[in-house]
């Protein structure tokens, strides 16, 4: 048992232990490893397959024998080795990315030397008498908490002063977007919007004729009192509005739809159609005299055809409306 021992040991040594004549280049970041000895030619041609994975498995056990001597630490249960920087130069699969382009400002403030400073998010606020955001909820000299705005002497006494002072902010707030737009735009190179941002390309007929039907549905008449413009066609296949039953008033109409349509799902006998069954019937009247009168036509004869056989229908046709008076 000893000895049995002793040989599995001894195989361990030599399974571990690799001998090359000439050392791998070793690349531990990228943990690759490159054998520039010679290969065995007679090996190969003998056994090619079984000489490839031995000689692939002894460089990856050299491999690993070089990362178990590197400084290793113990993390959630496992022992991790702290890899070096990669020493093997990989080409990328793709491009480097291009610099973002310069916006406006960054252009201007390049050319004018002006530096960004980072600004605190706290200030003063001198009424309040404490330290505050500089933006947002909260924030240090919120004017629109002001319950009274004093007019200056050049505007109008008359003139609301607080929907001035939300209107000039919508525009401000209108104006960064066309510029961020216009950002956007430039780094895609793209056409840059005007200040209205008109259509770039003459509109089709069909999207004229959309802006129109749009523009007049939005009115509180729905479009029902807007006036026509010259030679316009009257708008087809627009729909049609849904119609709901009142909430509120006389329930004996919605009572009564109820009723019919519960009769209807609780009738085992089909509804009968009693116009659809008076012409079928006419039908097979007619189908049975005509083929009376072909079988009592001599063979050979032509008084079947023309208007004595027209005349023959017409009286058919008489006869069979009095037996369905008669029926009735």
């Amino acid at each position: 048992m000893a000895a049995l021992i002793e040989d599995v040991l001894a195989e361990a040594e030599r399974s571990i232990h690799v001998e090359k004549p000439l050392e791998l280049l070793l690349d531990l970041g990228n943990l690759t490893a490159v054998d520039i000895n010679p290969l065995k030619a007679a090996s190969l041609r003998q056994n090619p397959e079984q000489f490839l994975r031995s000689l692939a498995r002894d460089n990856t056990q050299l491999l690993l024998n070089a990362v178990w001597q590197l400084p290793s630490e113990r993390l959630e249960q496992t022992i991790v080795a702290k890899l070096p920087q990669p020493s093997t130069p990989i080409p990328r699969e793709k491009a480097l990315p291009k610099p973002r382009p310069l916006t406006r400002w960054e252009e201007f403030a390049k050319l004018k030397g002006i530096q960004k400073r980072k600004k605190s998010g706290l200030v003063w606020d001198n009424e309040k008498q404490e330290w505050r955001r500089r933006w947002g909820y909260k924030r240090a000299n919120d004017q629109t908490k002001d319950w009274v705005i004093e007019v200056p002497e050049s505007a109008d006494p008359n003139e609301d002063q607080f929907a001035k002072r939300r209107t000039a902010k919508k525009e401000r707030v209108a104006k960064n977007e066309l510029n961020r737009l216009r950002n956007i735009a430039r780094a895609q190179k793209s056409k840059i919007p005007g200040e209205g941002l008109a259509p770039t390309s003459q509109p089709s007929k069909a999207e004229l004729s959309k802006a129109i039907r749009v523009a007049k549905t939005s009115t509180a008449s729905v479009g029902k009192f807007q006036a026509k413009l010259p030679k316009e066609k009257e708008q087809r296949n627009t729909g049609k509005k849904r119609k709901f039953q009142p909430l509120i008033g006389d329930f004996s109409a919605e009572r009564q739809k109820q009723l019919e349509l519960l009769n209807i799902m609780t009738s085992k006998k089909p509804k009968l159609d009693l116009t659809r069954a008076v012409n079928r019937q006419l039908r097979e009247d007619e189908q049975e005299q005509a083929a009376k009168r072909r079988k009592m036509q001599p063979k050979g004869s032509k008084g079947g055809k023309g208007h004595n056989r027209n005349r023959g229908r017409g009286q058919d046709r008489k006869s069979a409306m009095k037996q369905r008076g008669n029926r009735k």
